[in-house]
């Protein structure tokens, strides 16, 4: 059950009507009256006129209608997404911009692209798009003057140049805080000054409409290349542990200059990998924790979301689904559905805009960093007994896992450091790495999220024992995780990598790579590439598809081979293709997605999908909203 809306809400709505489909009154000679709406107070302008596009006739007609309720609860209804984008889309509607005593109509593009990334949303609650957001009504071409009402939102974090004082190079680095509006102009001059190796992009944003602003780098910013392996570091999980976002902003200012500046190792780096840096996954809970700055800061000011989420722990829990099934000699680990039920808790945007991410760029390798201790940590999470508190929970890649984390800690000056006294000095016997369910077991975590659902591998850098250190110890902990960060990174090219073809060269994505012994598949992107992290030794990989027979390579690892060894498959296709194997086994109850399943795209289920059954007939939850308005119900809201 949905909480009852605020008294205030509920006051509201009380008041409020429905126009669903007025007729659009043409653009014309208008009066130009101050815009007084709280709702629109954020809008990129500052005069509306009346009557409206709706035929509101005054500022007491909005504020009482549906469509200017449906607004002010729509940050809640969808749970943050869209926010504050779509709710200035619809003020531009409902209270049009009016300049030179002429209204203006907003920018039909604009519509179509915030529609095509919304409709998820909407689909996700079960509510219609709403009428008034038709974008071929209310909206207009360039070629009609139109305008675009996120201009104000866009606008506020270009690039605007810095002079660095007395004349220093672009290079240097200023060791300080970021605020958010700092991190984003730091990271979009960055991608400006290195635009042949280097772009910014957003993910989504957060519950307080925050962009999470990603800056890659590669040979081919904004696409992914054939064999090219992905990796992404993610910072600022927890708003109050700062340092990883810090390090990521200095990194990425780092990888530029040195580019820039000839260093061969980086060159190589970046012309062969491409790498994604996302400083901040909660800039809001950054706000609340910055507020109280560093050294006042408490040990869980600011840790969670503006939803009061915890993110490392929103992700689903598929590691149980995965101990269920474990016992089953035959089940192989990987690519496990997203339960249904999942979506009817609370799913932060946060959360959401990770998990799409994940599923449009095929990541190999993540890293996500925290601050608390002095540890890397692995997957398990969860421990496989989950009354047992402490309990080694190793996964089927237990030796690749250990690879990577000691690949951080090993040249970490300070977790190589040996004496007790020393930050995180308990993790000394076990070389600063432990499996995470061996430490302390929690459920919903990214890392074993990564591991579960897709191809990646997370591991997670606990970067010392202060959560918002003072500016003065930052260049210190970028000294200290330079080189770590460095060489996490390049342990993406560890193991094989390769193309899986039909006989005609065409690649076959989807394929699933197995390696025997080891009970965790990954399979190919849609350009039939794949990469499987692999430790060195000897070991049997196996190849196969739905309708393909499968083809089974025997394949050598040298101890000190650091480039990915080279393995192509060419699948024949089965002369019968058996209806059994086209299925796949279902072992995990009607309906059920298992880890065996084939990852077909028809398995993954939509982010974002209906949180919550709905009995037949009934209304959606969120009907409860507006059930006080009687004939005025906003019924165009509803899916018939």
């Amino acid at each position: 059950m949905r909480p009852p809306p605020p008294p205030l809400l509920f006051a509201m709505l009380v008041l409020a009507a429905a126009r669903p489909w007025c007729k659009p009154t043409p653009d014309a000679a208008a009066t130009c009256v101050d815009l007084q709406l709280q709702t629109c107070s954020d809008a990129s302008y500052n005069q509306t006129t009346f009557p409206t596009l709706l035929e509101h006739r005054s500022r007491v007609a909005v504020e009482s209608s549906s469509e200017y309720i449906l607004l002010s609860v729509l940050h809640h209804l969808l749970e943050g997404q869209c926010n504050p984008d779509l709710r200035l889309l619809g003020c531009a509607v409902l209270v049009p911009r009016c300049e030179g005593g002429r209204a203006r109509r907003p920018c039909q593009h604009v519509c179509e692209e915030l529609r095509d990334a919304c409709q998820p949303a909407f689909d996700a609650i079960d509510m219609a798009w709403p009428y008034f957001l038709d974008c071929g009504r209310y909206f207009v071409s360039r070629e009609e003057g139109c305008y675009n009402p996120l201009e104000k939102l866009r606008g506020g974090l270009d690039v605007v140049e810095e002079a660095l004082p007395s004349g220093l190079p672009p290079t240097f680095l200023r060791f300080t805080h970021h605020s958010y509006a700092q991190m984003v102009r730091v990271l979009k001059q960055t991608a400006a000054r290195c635009t042949h190796i280097a772009k910014t992009y957003s993910i989504g944003r957060s519950f307080d409409g925050r962009e999470l602003l990603v800056i890659e780098f590669s040979s081919l910013p904004g696409q992914h290349e054939l064999m090219e392996p992905e990796v992404k570091l993610i910072g600022n999980i927890h708003g109050n542990e700062v340092a990883g976002r810090e390090m990521l902003i200095y990194l990425a200012q780092y990888l530029c200059s040195e580019y820039l500046l000839g260093s061969a190792r980086i060159q190589r780096l970046l012309n062969t990998t491409r790498i994604h840096l996302l400083p901040s996954m909660n800039p809001d809970g950054y706000e609340v924790a910055a507020a109280e700055g560093a050294g006042y800061n408490g040990w869980t000011s600011g840790r969670q979301n503006a939803q009061n989420l915890d993110l490392n722990r929103n992700f689903p829990d598929l590691t149980s689904e995965y101990y269920r099934l474990a016992s089953a000699r035959s089940m192989r680990s990987g690519h496990i559905a997203i339960p249904q039920h999942y979506w009817w808790g609370k799913v932060a945007p946060e959360t959401k805009a990770i998990m799409k991410w994940m599923r449009t760029i095929p990541f190999v390798l993540s890293a996500s960093l925290h601050g608390g201790d002095l540890v890397v940590s692995y997957p398990f999470d969860f421990s496989k007994h989950p009354q047992e508190e402490k309990m080694f929970s190793p996964t089927p890649d237990e030796k690749m896992f250990k690879l990577l984390a000691k690949a951080y800690a090993d040249v970490h000056p300070i977790m190589m450091d040996k004496s007790e006294n020393r930050c995180g000095g308990n993790f000394l016997k076990s070389g600063s790495i432990i499996n995470g369910a061996d430490w302390y077991s929690f459920t919903g975590g990214m890392s074993d999220f990564n591991y579960l659902h897709s191809n990646c591998f997370e591991i997670t850098v606990e970067l010392g024992c202060v959560k918002f250190p003072p500016e003065e110890a930052l260049y210190t902990i970028w000294q200290h995780n330079k080189e770590p960060l460095l060489n996490f990174v390049e342990m993406v090219h560890r193991g094989i990598k390769g193309v899986v073809m039909d006989k005609f060269g065409k690649p076959v994505k989807n394929a699933r790579i197995l390696v025997k012994g080891i009970r965790h598949d990954i399979t190919t992107a849609p350009d039939g590439d794949y990469w499987r992290l692999l430790p060195p030794g000897s070991h049997i990989v196996i190849a196969q598809a739905p309708g393909y027979s499968k083809v089974i390579k025997k394949v050598i690892i040298p101890a000190r081979m650091k480039r990915a060894g080279r393995v192509d498959f060419i699948l024949q296709p089965l002369r019968i293709r058996p209806k059994t194997f086209l299925l796949g086994p279902r072992r995990s109850g009607p309906g059920g997605a298992g880890p065996h399943r084939e990852p077909e795209e028809s398995s993954q289920e939509p982010l974002g999908a209906r949180r919550q059954p709905a009995a037949g007939g009934s209304k959606p939850w969120w009907w409860s909203y507006f059930t006080s308005l009687g004939q005025h119900q906003p019924r165009w809201l509803l899916k018939y």
